[in-house]
């Protein structure tokens, strides 16, 4: 649960604070605790990915070569890059175990998300045009946003190429799209090619900055999801007052106080956009 950086240690100034990066797990049980009390009635699971990244005997090293739960090997060239192995495992037992049709992944992943969609919104990667749309929606509505970041395997996945293993878990250049990168290792582990078609609709979201505000954490995406599974919700009571407590949570961001226009019809409206079928 907490990430030292492994064998691939972390600064004394760059340590501190990643007690936030079980973050992703954290979002994912609170939206699936809040879902559950909405009555969501469908088939839905949440498989929390944890790890407790730190140097010890039984620790990964550099020149590992793990097997993960895809069938796929992995050459470790970063034991800071440890969430994504966890991720990958998950991922690939949504779809082998849980027969997932669609899998929505979400992780402090990436330092490198704050430079590609900044403090605010979470980078959101998907193999689908009309997820992605509504996915950005969701999160105008219920004040966790995203935005959408490249999605191109055949140009980036190469930077995973390993001469030893299926590939490595750290990319070769990291001015190459990394935050990008990053998630497309997650689904490499679920999709058995990226280069041929696949009925799974599949979402990853990279929040690690969203996440915390200062040295206080955020509770980022305990609400996302709920305006996902609206349509399958009997009263509307209780999302209601879910959203009531989003807007007592608004002031405290920045420049929020006066939201967008596009913003304040997504608050006020009580059906902003329509979950694809």
């Amino acid at each position: 649960m907490y990430d030292t950086g492994g064998f691939s240690i972390k600064t004394k100034t760059g340590m501190p604070g990643m007690k936030r990066d079980c973050g992703g797990a954290a979002g994912i049980l609170g939206a699936f605790k809040a879902a559950v009390e909405c009555g969501f009635s469908e088939n839905l699971h949440a498989v929390l990915c944890i790890a407790e990244n730190s140097v010890g005997p039984l620790a990964a090293v550099p020149d590992d070569i793990h097997v993960l739960y895809s069938g796929k090997s992995v050459e470790i060239n970063n034991t800071d890059a440890e969430g994504r192995l966890v991720l990958g495992d998950g991922v690939a037992y949504a779809r082998k175990d849980l027969n997932a049709d669609i899998v929505l992944d979400m992780c402090t992943l990436t330092g490198a998300q704050g430079i590609t969609t900044g403090l605010h919104h979470a980078a959101l990667l998907t193999n689908n045009a009309q997820w992605e749309s509504c996915a950005v929606a969701a999160g105008l509505s219920s004040g966790d946003m995203v935005y959408p970041i490249l999605y191109a395997p055949e140009l980036h996945f190469s930077e995973f190429k390993s001469s030893v293993a299926d590939m490595k878990n750290s990319v070769a250049c990291r001015s190459n799209a990394q935050c990008s990168c990053a998630g497309l290792f997650i689904g490499a582990h679920l999709f058995d090619d990226y280069f041929k078609p696949s009925p799974i609709v599949w979402l990853h979201v990279d929040m690690a900055y969203p996440v915390h505000v200062g040295e206080r954490a955020t509770g980022w995406a305990q609400h996302y999801y709920l305006p996902c599974l609206e349509d399958t919700l009997p009263p509307k009571s209780c999302l209601t007052s879910h959203r009531s407590f989003l807007l007592t949570r608004l002031p405290s961001v920045p420049n929020t106080t006066k939201c967008a226009k596009h913003d304040e019809v997504c608050f006020t409206q009580e059906n902003t956009f329509m979950w694809p079928s």
